[in-house]
């Protein structure tokens, strides 16, 4: 008698695991929620969420905190993808809050960390009981610390001591009224495991992720755009370079990285070369200390 072996790839290993989450958020929580940024990670979750209930609907809206400083690419793809899924998209608005007084503008324009007020005010809103959020755990240090299933108190805030087993992928969705879990699908995956999935699925990303001429200045290293919400400072002189983005957040404090990569398969194989993060090399927020995620997690961030 011939045995055949049954083998599962190791994307197809990933996907499955992430599907099981998100099928089991569903089955435990009264109101979930999936952030979307419109950034490569967010997009990889939405297919997932796709596959997970079809040929039903996704059965829960998709969240975007919109700083007010976005790429133009990255909105228009947005909403063009809620359309095509016929997904409620819900808008948290820094701008509004900025009018409303329930923030200030930050000094250095960066309004990475206004969002966390902004995104608890929303879940209190619409009573958000389970948020999916696409990070993973080799982006930073900080996200290394979270679980699958990562328990937020009745202030939306994080703390690593106090977080929940996951013995034999279990997970517990208890909770208390106020009190919320942060869900991350891709805990498992890599960068490369992303991408890796983007060329299987052949799903489409905004042309941001792509290599093209850009307009940047260098500060400290790092290429910006020029844009409004950018003004150049003294003594900076813009230029154009070919460039990309490994990761897209608020344009004032994402930069892009020279790059010839125009296609899936070169950027593959770009980013299994580089020994950078994606965070460490782009996103300028992340440089204010050691612990700047952290400390920004702990107050209720991604």
């Amino acid at each position: 008698m011939i045995r055949s072996r049954y083998r599962v790839s190791h994307l197809d290993a990933l996907e499955a695991e992430s599907i099981f989450v998100m099928r089991e958020v569903v089955a435990e929580f009264e109101r979930p929620v999936l952030l979307f940024s419109g950034g490569k990670d967010s997009i990889v979750m939405l297919r997932l969420a796709e596959k997970a209930f079809t040929p039903g609907r996704v059965p829960f809206p998709v969240m975007h905190v919109d700083t007010g400083h976005n790429f133009e690419e990255v909105l228009a793809y947005r909403d063009r993808r809620v359309t095509e899924l016929n997904i409620q998209l819900i808008v948290a608005s820094v701008p509004e809050a900025l009018d409303s007084g329930l923030v200030r503008e930050p000094g250095d324009g960066m309004r990475n960390r206004i969002q966390t007020p902004v995104l608890l005010d929303a879940v209190e809103k619409y009573r958000f009981d389970a948020l999916f959020g696409g990070a993973r755990r080799d982006e930073e240090k900080a996200r290394a610390k979270e679980r699958v299933f990562s328990f937020r108190d009745e202030f939306g805030q994080w703390d690593p001591r106090n977080q929940r087993p996951e013995l034999w992928s279990l997970y517990n969705a208890r909770v208390a009224p106020g009190e919320s879990i942060r869900v991350f699908p891709l805990s498992n995956w890599t960068e490369l495991d992303v991408w890796h999935y983007i060329a299987r699925e052949r799903i489409e990303l905004p042309e941001i992720y792509f290599a093209h001429e850009r307009e940047v200045v260098d500060r400290g290293g790092m290429l910006y755009a020029v844009h409004e919400h950018l003004p150049l400072r003294a003594g900076e002189e813009p230029r154009v370079e070919r460039v990309r983005y490994r990761t897209v957040g608020d344009a004032s404090c994402t930069a892009a990285v020279r790059s010839d990569a125009d296609t899936v398969d070169k950027i593959i194989e770009e980013v299994a070369a580089t020994r950078i993060t994606e965070r460490g090399a782009t996103r300028g927020d992340d440089k204010v200390s050691e612990a700047a995620m952290e400390d920004r997690k702990r107050e209720g961030y991604f």
